[in-house]
């Protein structure tokens, strides 16, 4: 089966046996995720969501992702050089079963 999720303002196309990348969410590795904001399961398209159905997943690891690196430069202007970085915390998780 395969299903269409919406999980911190994003849509993931998961299968089961699958794992995504999400924003992080308050849980600790090993927890059970339940994710009720199904969008689409196979052929059937909710309205906007379906009714009765859920998308299960096992937290695997928190985390943060590779450091990006940021920089703003202005021509003819040496003052306003900036370098910045940023790491974007995630949650991996394992989609274990679909009900519906």
């Amino acid at each position: 089966m395969t299903a269409v999720v919406k999980v911190g303002g994003k849509q993931y196309y998961v299968t089961e046996g699958s794992e995504i990348f999400v924003e992080k969410l308050e849980c600790a590795e090993g927890d059970v995720v339940n994710f009720d904001q199904v969008l689409m399961v196979d052929s059937k398209v909710g309205n906007p969501y379906l009714t009765n159905v859920t998308v299960q997943g096992e937290v695997l690891k928190n985390g943060k992702n590779k450091k990006i690196k940021i920089f703003k430069y202005k021509n003819k202007n040496r003052s306003n050089r900036k370098k910045q970085g940023h790491r974007q915390p995630y949650t991996k998780i394992k989609i274990t079963k679909i009900n519906g």
